[in-house]
């Protein structure tokens, strides 16, 4: 696992950087854990675009995770690390004792030829998963449930990983990666470890034409619109904002202002990330 950095023989090439990608075992995926994968483009079932920036990109499949890790007691040997193009983690591949195959997010320090399980019983080892009454207090933990036996929903992604701080009563309390103390029922299953790839926050894109493989379209700044089409736009030459704060193209703040508020979950975080 590490960064490889470009020599400069072209401008594009010019401080572009790629995964060395020596973790990967197996290039193609496992045939009866794909399926195809739509491109939507940004739209919703409604053909409006709901999300900005998106369309092009190569094709891809989407790999099937088992989010839920719900094949308590039967131990699984990893056969294959792989690359997986739909998120920045690696993905693992298991072959279970009964047969069955499937994919996990791979925590950092899996490797071919280990054996992982999950269940409240499983030992406290990278990649085994538990409910959080199981675990110790301080370890670290990845693919956390929100709701029991929905399948993990928190700390996925490459590098990230919680740590769970405490317990009273239903409740653990983890700290998040953004620093956010939050509270989730000590039913709800968390695989041990951190999520592998560390690296991948050290990668430059490099040019363009690499942002579009990746299936995003360029960007225009407010500040070169027109006042009609932003807040930001209009002036002679480079102007300032004109405002007490930064804002998107429809006139809400941008920056530094709380905009989350649900009641409902409100009373499950103990401290904000700020």
């Amino acid at each position: 696992m590490g960064v490889r950095i470009y020599k400069p023989t072209s401008a594009g090439r010019r401080n572009m950087s790629v995964a060395t990608f020596e973790e990967i075992t197996k290039k193609r995926p496992e045939p009866g854990l794909i399926e195809p994968l739509r491109k939507k483009a940004g739209r919703n079932n409604q053909g409006r675009i709901t999300v900005r920036h998106r369309g092009g990109g190569h094709k891809r499949f989407y790999r099937i995770i088992d989010f839920k890790r719900n094949k308590f007691g039967i131990p699984a040997k990893v056969q294959a690390i792989e690359y997986d193009p739909n998120r920045s983690a690696r993905i693992a591949l298991l072959a279970y004792a009964d047969g069955e195959k499937r994919y996990i997010i791979a925590p950092l320090g899996l490797k071919v030829g280990d054996t992982v399980m999950s269940g409240p019983d499983a030992e406290i080892r990278v990649g085994n998963a538990l409910p959080l009454s199981a675990i110790p207090l301080g370890t670290q933990i990845h693919n956390i449930e929100l709701e029991i036996g929905r399948g993990g929903v928190l700390v996925r992604s490459a590098g990230t990983a919680a740590q769970l701080m405490a317990k009273e009563g239903d409740y653990a309390t983890v700290r998040m990666p953004s620093g956010e103390m939050r509270l989730i029922h000590v039913r709800c299953m968390a695989t041990i470890g951190q999520v592998g790839n560390i690296d991948h926050q050290n990668i430059r894109i490099g040019k363009a034409g690499r942002s579009r493989w990746l299936g995003r379209r360029p960007r225009v700044r407010g500040a070169a619109m027109n006042p009609r089409d932003h807040p930001h736009g209009g002036g002679e030459g480079r102007a300032p904002r004109g405002m007490s704060t930064p804002k998107t193209k429809w006139g809400k703040p941008a920056r530094g202002v709380k905009t989350r508020h649900n009641p409902r979950f409100d009373r499950f975080i103990v401290r904000r990330r700020k």
